[in-house]
């Protein structure tokens, strides 16, 4: 009988903070304890290279996206080039639809492409990205599905669920108004670090202060790109159901941090929230080693071997962003599906460690097994499976009282 089991680990690290058994009750810093105080609805910082959420406040919220969705949008046509399934230079031409509900004619953002003209994926892109083009949206999901409700469910939807975002639905490439449009900024945050981590080539995009297109320069729309420093990225957007939110990025002194807001109403408090928050996470926090590599982190139980337990240890580094003042609580728990069933060999995935910081996993990276194990005798194996029968047995008891 296998089940889930959660080790805590107890350590006592080389600063002020201590790493003690798991409690998800704990809150994150109050304001006058160096905690972040912040006027959007929802809204979520992270460290990059580790995915640790520095703040977060209604961050499984699901709310419009706006144009904050292309985001979507670029990463599977990204993907598509990575694929080698498209070209840069492929040109897809600008049906009628395209122009009409996402171009000149709509109003809206657009890169003002002209009716029944060829545009290469490449501008395209770059209409999508800089001057969030609607128009450059609805080309890209025609050209590759055919239309747009096909190109939300079988593409948009696909990836999303591929790369880890479980809750995210779509209704068209763009982010114009429909119900079946709605995001968390957690899983909006967690797809602007996949663009950045997977195609580094193409984020670069983001970053471009200008496009022309038809003879009509536009500005990039990120308010952070001229405001603060380091910053090179990503997305804004706003309708009447999702109100003004953004995803940015920004790089300072060798750490890239992520925040990702939406529902504010006004574009001027969008920008002031964004960048006062990254300032925050910059301000306040510093990158910590918590595990070195390879180092054992603890021990999960062995079903049938010819060793009762073994050593768990990470392949890299287990990094976490702590406050610079130490006054962090770190909470760490081993969780594995077990007992593992020998025999395996060393260097297989077990489960993985997470690191809480207060209420918020801030880190979360795959523990291995550090050493082989063999199949144990007759007597142990009969031993275990009686063991696991019986707790089998209370833990079914005990779900009945």
């Amino acid at each position: 009988m296998r089940g889930l089991i959660a080790a805590a680990v107890l350590l006592t690290l080389g600063w002020s903070s201590v790493l003690s058994a798991a409690n998800n009750s704990v809150q994150g810093a109050k304001k006058d304890e160096g905690g972040f105080d912040g006027d959007a609805p929802t809204a979520i910082l992270i460290e990059a290279t580790s995915g640790a959420v520095l703040f977060e406040k209604n961050a499984d919220e699901l709310r419009a996206p706006s144009s904050m969705m292309k985001l979507m949008t670029a990463e599977v046509v990204f993907h598509a080039l990575k694929q080698g399934d498209i070209k840069l230079t492929d040109e897809y031409r600008v049906s009628e639809n395209a122009w009409r509900r996402g171009g000149a004619p709509a109003g809206g953002s657009t890169m003002f492409a002209a009716l029944n003209s060829k545009v290469s994926v490449d501008d395209l892109l770059h209409g999508a990205i800089i001057q969030s083009g609607n128009d450059s949206c609805i080309v890209l999901a025609e050209a590759m599905a055919g239309n747009e409700r096909a190109f939300a469910a079988d593409f948009m939807t696909k990836r999303a669920r591929e790369i880890g975002l479980p809750r995210s639905t779509f209704a068209n490439s763009n982010g114009l108004p429909d119900p079946g449009n709605k995001m968390t900024v957690r899983e909006l945050a967690i797809l602007a670090r996949h663009i950045i981590q997977t195609y580094p080539e193409f984020y670069k995009l983001f970053g471009e202060k200008e496009f022309t297109w038809n003879k009509i320069k536009q500005p990039n729309r990120n308010p952070l790109l001229n405001s603060l420093e380091g910053a090179d990225g990503l997305k804004t957007g706003f309708t009447k159901e999702g109100g003004y939110g953004m995803v940015g990025s920004a790089v300072q002194n060798g750490v890239r941090l992520i925040v990702a807001i939406n529902g504010l109403e006004d574009p001027e408090d969008r920008a002031t929230e964004a960048k006062k928050m990254l300032e925050w996470g910059f301000r306040n926090f510093e990158v910590r080693t918590v595990f070195a590599e390879n180092q054992t982190i603890g021990y999960a139980k062995v079903f049938g071997g010819d060793s009762r337990s073994v050593a768990l240890a990470s392949h890299e580094p287990v990094k976490v962003m702590v406050q610079k003042n130490g006054t962090d609580k770190l909470i760490a728990r081993i969780v594995y599906s077990g007992p593992v069933r020998a025999p395996f060999e060393a260097g297989q995935k077990v489960g993985a460690v997470k690191v809480w910081r207060g209420a918020n996993v801030a880190v979360e990276t795959p523990v291995y097994a550090a050493e082989a194990v063999g199949r144990g005798s007759t007597m142990r194996r009969a031993v275990d499976g009686v063991a696991e029968l019986a707790i089998g047995l209370f833990r079914a008891g005990a779900e009945k009282l």
